[in-house]
């Protein structure tokens, strides 16, 4: 039986993964990252791997957290996977040679972070887990020969034909012997497609929306994009997590909940701890409630950050600055060249956009509505997340998910259809915005296999966008003028999708999104022809974050990371997540 052609976009944990994966079944496989081979989410995690793999410790107890901190929207077989095939993973790894930390007997070193039962969470580099991670697959990768591998090719758009993904869309810059017509030796980006019988999405976040975040430049949706305008289903992206603590002056560095775990406190301006009087578990409390603690309080005094003070550390750790050298190697270089001794001084720290819950709804799997389509990662909506993400478990689910994504790719028949589990507690119907989405139409024939009114699926009607102007319900005008800027798309979803949200902010954001979109769908050809990636790349996050603050505006409760400030509890009414899918 004929091996089917797999390209796997992405290189984070879950696109290596995946590669690994489909490699160990004897098939060859096309790896594709926009940038360097190792650079992505993975390499900038700091805290750790969360894995019940100590003695003290069960996947029963580590899938109990999880489900806990997502809130009641987790999916219970996409959580007891996880853990159970987490804990085999990461010993799996190690005994493969990733460099976790380990004490003078060669015993895995593990922390504490918030919301977790047990101290679970494996590191490596002391606070540098992922750039290990990814250093030591990579490695595995490039040297296996099934894997090939293509760096610095930009995903513009998934090929479709009737109704199948079977290949991608690439820029890939300074294509060797390529050059632009009459200007010899000047290197170009080139169009090239690659055909495929399986694509896998591994393609990461999309924290760039945002002005404030702990995602590198990599992060722009690129994969969710592509898959939402082929008419994939997708779920939950009105939960965004917002990291506590990212440093407020430089690059928004981010300061790990490692560090709180290893008991460090937050101060308001005038020195005063605050946490304690919010949440029984105080700065161990679930990253969204300290999130918005530190939002509230920084608005209370005048946007002006709050101050992370690792002084009582000090009972411990006498001597506190090389204890945080060598704990927190990465962080304390960081602070330090920014001019801070933190052993000595708190230093400023403020919410950041840190992860995305929601993504391309798959099965157990990794399949996706499309056939020929398959996801994994952060850019994938397993079930496993729920409204928000448990520390530490993000590295876990690429490393879980992204195998059994491999697997399934390398061994489907052409036939599999995908068995997703019934969102929970769903009802059937749609929960369209007002006025309604306005999209480009799914290209290349790109269709949804799984009708929308199933399983909470909401449709989101599309309008073709391909004059200059479009109508809007409330008969508004979106004119194709001049694509959106970076600063544009990011400063509308802080203050319209941010930390804190309610009907005006969120309805304002997106029809002002919808318009940016509509512009940018209609220069999509001339952006694609011309190479311009940081335009493709923005009128993905307009397509995620249109689709973001449409589903935020729909969900008129507040449940984990989606904070509505008029609508401030959770109603049992929303304990479900709604599928999306463009028509």
């Amino acid at each position: 039986m004929r091996k089917p052609t797999i390209v796997i976009i992405g290189a984070g944990a879950a696109g290596l993964s995946a590669a690994l994966a489909v490699a160990a079944t004897g098939s060859d496989v096309t790896l594709v990252t926009k940038a360097d081979l190792v650079e992505s989410n993975t390499y900038h995690a700091q805290g750790g791997i969360a894995a019940a793999i100590f003695s003290d410790d069960d996947p029963k107890l580590h899938a109990a957290d999880t489900m806990a901190a997502g809130h009641g929207l987790c999916d219970p077989k996409a959580v007891d996977i996880l853990t159970r095939e987490g804990a085999e993973r990461v010993r799996e790894f190690a005994a493969l040679g990733v460099h976790f930390d380990r004490d003078a007997q060669g015993h895995m070193l593990r922390g504490l972070e918030a919301a977790h039962c047990r101290a679970r969470v494996v590191h490596a580099g002391g606070d540098a887990t992922g750039r290990v991670l990814e250093l030591d697959v990579s490695a595995m990768v490039r040297s296996n020969p099934r894997i090939h591998v293509i760096e610095h090719a930009f995903l513009t758009d998934l090929i479709v034909r009737d109704g199948r993904v079977c290949g991608v869309r690439l820029l890939i810059a300074n294509d060797p012997g390529q050059t632009d017509s009459g200007q010899a030796g000047s290197p170009r980006a080139v169009r090239r497609e690659l055909t495929a019988d399986r694509v896998i999405l591994a393609t990461g976040g999309a924290g760039r929306m945002y002005p404030y975040t702990t995602n590198p430049a990599v992060a722009t949706a690129d994969g969710l994009a592509a898959a939402w305008r082929v008419g994939a289903q997708v779920a939950d992206l009105e939960f965004t997590q917002f990291h506590p603590t990212a440093m407020a002056v430089g690059e928004h560095f981010l300061v790990s909940e490692a560090v709180r775990g290893e008991g460090a406190v937050l101060l308001d301006e005038h020195g005063r701890r605050y946490m304690t009087d919010v949440d029984e578990r105080a700065e161990l409390a679930p990253r969204d409630v300290v999130a918005r603690e530190n939002f509230r309080v920084m608005q209370a005094q005048g946007g002006r950050p709050v101050m992370l003070d690792t002084s009582p550390m000090r009972r411990e750790h006498p001597d506190l600055a090389a204890f945080l050298a060598t704990r927190f190697p990465t962080i304390d270089a960081y602070t330090r060249s920014l001019g801070f001794d933190w052993s000595r001084e708190p230093i400023p720290v403020a919410p950041a956009a840190h992860y995305l819950m929601g993504g391309i709804r798959t099965d157990l799997d990794g399949r996706t509505s499309l056939p020929g389509l398959y996801a994994a990662g952060e850019c994938a909506r397993t079930g496993v997340m729920g409204s928000n993400r448990l520390a530490s478990n993000s590295l876990l689910e690429g490393l879980v998910y992204g195998r059994r994504a491999g697997i399934a790719a390398a061994g489907d028949a052409d036939d599999m259809i995908w068995h997703p589990e019934p969102l929970l507690n769903s009802v059937t119907g749609t929960a369209y915005t007002n006025p309604p989405v306005v999209l480009a139409t799914p290209t290349n024939g790109g269709s949804s296999d799984g009708d929308a009114a199933v399983d909470g699926a909401a449709v989101v009607d599309a309008a073709v966008v391909d004059t200059a102007v479009a109508d809007h319900a409330t008969g508004a005008r979106l004119t194709a003028d001049k694509p959106w800027d970076r600063a544009r798309i990011q400063n509308t979803m802080w203050h319209g999708v941010g930390v804190l949200r309610d009907a005006d902010g969120l309805s304002h954001a997106a029809e002002a999104l919808a318009e940016g979109l509509a512009s940018a769908n209609a220069h999509a050809a001339t952006m694609e022809a011309t190479g311009d990636v940081t335009a493709l790349e923005n009128r993905n996050m307009l397509t995620v974050g249109y689709v973001a603050a449409t589903a935020a505006l729909a969900r008129t409760e507040s449940r984990g990371a989606h904070a509505r400030t008029d609508h401030p509890r959770p109603r049992d009414e929303w304990a479900h997540s709604v599928a999306y899918v463009a028509r």
